[in-house]
């Protein structure tokens, strides 16, 4: 989904967001996207005086990614986080991370965005078709 599909706020689709406006527009609670901060040393917005945090576009876009991961795929935390740093290995991540259902083998991690982005897709692909399997 595109940043502008997201925000209808009349800003930029590349213009820095709050916590707010990002916990809104991805239905992820603001303590849950600063607990994520923690967890992942890759999520780092950018704060401003106060500690007031300003998300950049591939913030948010890495935030997407982390829930699907997370709340749709069933990795934990720790799997999520291997799978996004690019250090896991199909045992590994089938070790960190809830096998879907029919789950037969875990995809290769991602060594450059390009392969991470085909790979993001190649999983939420496997989803929809595990889903598919199951509704029928």
């Amino acid at each position: 989904m595109s940043d502008a599909a997201l925000f209808d706020d009349g800003k930029d689709a590349g213009a820095l967001r709050t916590i707010g406006e990002v916990a809104k527009a991805l239905g992820i609670r603001q303590h849950v996207l600063r607990y994520w901060e923690e967890q992942f040393p890759m999520l780092r917005p950018l704060k401003r005086g106060g500690g007031r945090r300003y998300y950049r576009a591939e913030d948010v876009t890495l935030v997407e990614t982390i829930d699907r991961l997370v709340h749709r795929e069933g990795y934990t935390l720790k799997g999520a986080r291997m799978a996004l740093s690019g250090q896991t290995s199909p045992t590994a991540a089938r070790s960190a991370s809830l096998p879907s259902p029919g789950e037969a083998q875990a995809l290769p991690a991602a060594s450059t965005p390009a392969q991470f982005a085909l790979r993001a897709r190649l999983i939420a692909l496997r989803s929809t078709l595990v889903n598919a399997l199951h509704d029928s």
